[in-house]
């Protein structure tokens, strides 16, 4: 079924070793599948649930997995020209190589930051305000309870 969409990731390794366990956070179940599913995509979801679905859903999970991953991306990116900034200026404060290099530093989506959400001290509530940022994820996420397309409503009843 994965293998219909040409499912890849050049921007993070999916294997076991790579999903983290976070201390128990605030987030309700339905917040973490949506979070899950952004950052996963269809390999953060059951098997069962995966059966069930049809492909034109399966494609948007996985188109909404890769925008998630290309944001990803350039965040890691951001956050490591930082870190690179701050250390060339301390290093060398007087240089006017290292100030070059500080007023150009640019992220760039064709080059894949490798390093871990640990080393760049990304934590799960800084991807979450990213993918909202973004828009992978809804502005009122932080509100989400449950599913309110799983809930019967009345014709009139607005979301």
């Amino acid at each position: 079924m994965i293998q219909d969409l040409n499912f890849n990731s050049k921007y993070q390794k999916l294997n076991q070793d790579t999903f983290y366990n976070y201390a128990p956070s605030k987030l309700s179940q339905y917040q973490n599948y949506l979070y899950k599913r952004a950052l996963y995509g269809l390999k953060g979801l059951p098997a069962e649930e995966i059966k069930t679905m049809c492909k034109a859903k399966k494609t948007r999970i996985h188109n909404v997995f890769l925008k998630a991953q290309r944001v990803i991306n350039v965040y890691k990116q951001s956050k490591t020209n930082e870190f690179t900034n701050s250390f060339f200026m301390k290093l060398f404060p007087k240089s006017n190589i290292a100030k070059f290099l500080v007023d150009n530093s640019l992220t760039d989506e064709s080059y894949t930051n490798t390093l871990t959400f640990n080393d760049l001290d990304i934590t799960k509530e800084d991807l979450i305000n990213l993918f909202i940022e973004n828009k992978i994820l809804p502005s009122n996420f932080y509100n989400l309870e449950t599913n309110p397309n799983s809930l019967p409503r009345l014709k009139k009843d607005k979301i």
